[in-house]
């Protein structure tokens, strides 16, 4: 089986000035469009596949020469006219685009803010004129919501100069989503609009298990996106992604269809992304944190990750991944309202149970059969709700409420499945014995 290397948008990539030389080589090195190692995943982005997943933030501006086919098309602050039957109308004093309801050239105004979701049926026009008419008013309404990012790095966190990604305006009060790995490890964020304007921005809240992150910025914002629904999609839908490819081609249009839906990337912190939109959209770096869009101009992913290669030297194209928007107005809406996103925790390190483990410290179970999966505890955090019940080191969980622990279905993205205070009972091998563990989970501190 091939092993996979894949890599988030990180907040690595894109790394302008004064960078290290060896972290520069090493990014390099390591794969095409991420620029920081260590945020690079290394992983299959299938049981199956191995293949470079590449940040979509840029890389540095020396190397950052675009692909001689790419085409970049720089959009400025449009403002789309109201047409029957088509996705757009006239802006709303706040910036926010209304909808035509379905059928009908009546504009139904959106709703601002981080839940916000459109109104369906508009129908987009038929023909290659009214394809391309179509396409270039996503552009026009949406074009001026996205914008660059700015992180200028943390030198304490061994670091220097800036990293760029993308991000979108998602709320008239200057909330905008981004990704996580676009905005870690900073000591200031700046925001460069799609009018050229740039304004500080401040860390509303992030998740690094769902790749997200919220920014807000003061004042007026050119435009606003509306946020749309993920669950009613279809392989073979037409899409289109903006973004700032390589950090320096602002608001970058390319167009695809979805590939694929319910896609799992591993990433380097052992914690796969799940439930993933694939695209054949062209996804650049710099693109990590930017809309992909229907032809309604609804968002319905935000980008973060691209396979570039596989480990066995194949070149991937057309490979790219992005968080379900429907995920994205869950997470926006907690980290608007809570700075964080309130996790279960359980308070056990572990290391996943692999063939050579389990013969090694011979991990069997009552049958005498060496274990297959399952994660084995390696320490336990004091006072944590593991410790409470009992879990020691060396113990093996093999499930939760039944639903078994894998290199597919890790603990951590498991957790996800439940909420704070919920009882849960784990499946668990003691010197060979299995044994049911309740355990109540609290919050991760």
């Amino acid at each position: 089986m091939s092993s996979t290397s894949y890599s988030n948008s990180s907040p690595g990539a894109g790394i302008r000035r004064a960078l290290l030389p060896a972290v520069l080589l090493a990014a390099l090195i390591a794969a095409p469009g991420c620029t920081l190692s260590n945020l690079r995943p290394e992983a299959g982005a299938t049981p199956t596949v191995a293949a470079v997943v590449t940040p979509t933030a840029p890389i540095e501006a020396a190397t950052s020469t675009p692909n001689a086919t790419s085409t970049a098309t720089t959009v400025g602050v449009a403002t789309p006219t109201e047409r029957t039957g088509s996705a757009f109308a006239t802006p709303t004093a706040g910036g926010t685009f209304a909808t035509p309801a379905t059928g009908t050239g009546t504009p139904t105004p959106s709703t601002a803010g981080a839940v916000a979701t459109a109104t369906t049926g508009s129908a987009p026009l038929s023909g290659i004129a009214g394809a391309n008419e179509v396409f270039e008013r996503v552009v026009d309404a949406v074009g001026p919501a996205v914008v660059t990012v700015v992180n200028k790095l943390n030198p304490q966190q061994g670091f220097a100069g800036e990293a760029s990604g993308s991000g979108v305006v998602i709320d008239a009060k200057g909330y905008i989503v981004t990704n996580n790995h676009v905005v870690a490890n900073n000591s200031a964020l700046q925001v460069i609009f799609s009018d050229g304007r740039t304004v500080n921005a401040t860390l509303v809240g992030s998740d690094d298990i769902s790749d997200l992150a919220v920014l807000k910025v003061d004042g007026t914002v050119p435009g606003v996106a509306t946020l749309g629904d993920s669950s009613q999609l279809r392989p073979g839908q037409m899409v289109v992604a903006i973004g700032s490819a390589l950090g320096d081609f602002q608001n970058t249009v390319t167009t695809g269809v979805i590939s694929g839906l319910n896609r799992k990337l591993q990433r380097d912190n052992g914690i796969p992304m799940e439930d993933l939109i694939q695209t054949d959209a062209a996804i650049n770096h710099g693109n990590s944190g930017g809309p992909l869009l229907d032809l309604h101009g609804d968002v319905i992913g935000i980008n973060t990750a691209v396979v570039r290669a596989s480990g066995q030297g194949d070149v991937a194209e057309g490979l790219g991944f992005s968080i379900p928007v429907n995920t994205v107005k869950t997470i926006t809406s907690q980290l608007i309202s809570q700075g964080k996103v309130p996790r279960p925790y359980l308070g056990v390190n572990t290391r996943q149970v692999t063939p050579a483990m389990a013969s090694y410290f011979g991990l069997r179970d009552e049958s005498g059969a060496p274990l297959d999966h399952g994660v084995v505890a390696v320490s336990i955090t004091p006072g944590s709700p593991a410790e409470t019940v009992g879990i020691r080191v060396g113990d093996v969980i093999l499930d939760i409420n039944g639903q078994r622990i894998d290199e597919t279905n890790v603990l951590a993205n498991l957790l996800t499945h439940f909420s704070v205070n919920d009882k849960v009972t784990l499946t668990v091998v003691r010197n060979s014995q299995t044994i049911k563990v309740p355990v109540t989970l609290t919050e991760r501190p």
